[in-house]
């Protein structure tokens, strides 16, 4: 019997990555780099399931100082590469979603592209996580598959309970104030694995600035 890929995530992460190409490409998610006004240069952000270092090389090329963890050594050895290539520095981890130093009120922003490894119950804690360390009045930029993107196939997990629909994330986040919450379908060209028509849903949220 084949083992499911998310029973196994670092091996398969790594037999992914492993290859010269850079499976998602080289250039930041869409959603992401379309929201480049919210970024201040010298303030810190977090890149959740950075992978290959697409988006967290391009944060550091917006002036952020940036740290950034993947499971997979083989994509954090490549990300490296690719910070040195820019000639930006990111502080590159390797490191799952539960072991991670979730350090309380510590970023300015996080981002979260397409961390859909990551089934209810660690998708609960990586959520709970991620509100803990943004600072008050820090953003978190998200994206992700909806169920939808079952008909198209064209990426993400392909199991239903690993994506995203707007009932969920407003529940999640609760705790935030929801800037933009957009449930679309795009061409995605993002890379060889995100390619072609794609169910999508992007969220920008904010944690409440602390009262005066």
């Amino acid at each position: 019997m084949t083992s499911k890929p998310f029973s196994d995530p670092a091996n398969t992460w790594d037999k992914r990555f492993s290859g010269t190409e850079y499976v998602f490409g080289t250039e930041p998610n869409a959603f992401l780099s379309s929201h480049r006004h919210l970024f201040g240069s010298g303030k810190t952000a977090l890149s959740v399931g950075d992978g290959e270092g697409r988006n967290s090389v391009w944060l550091a090329q917006q002036g952020l100082v940036v740290d950034a963890f993947d499971i997979s050594p083989v994509g954090v050895a490549k990300a490296k590469q690719l910070a040195q290539r820019a000639g930006v520095a990111v502080n590159f981890n390797v490191s799952d979603c539960d072991s991670w130093n979730w350090k309380p009120t510590a970023y300015d922003y996080v981002v979260a592209i397409f961390v859909q490894f990551a089934d209810p119950d660690m998708r609960h804690r990586l959520f709970s996580n991620i509100i803990k360390t943004l600072k008050p009045g820090g953003y978190l930029i998200l994206q992700g598959y909806t169920p939808k993107q079952l008909e198209f196939d064209t990426g993400g997990p392909g199991e239903l309970d690993h994506l995203y629909t707007e009932e969920l994330l407003r529940s999640e986040f609760a705790d935030l104030r929801i800037v933009q919450m957009k449930v679309y379908e795009s061409e995605l060209n993002e890379g060889s694995r995100h390619r072609g028509p794609s169910a999508l849903i992007g969220m920008v949220a904010q944690l409440p600035p602390a009262a005066l």
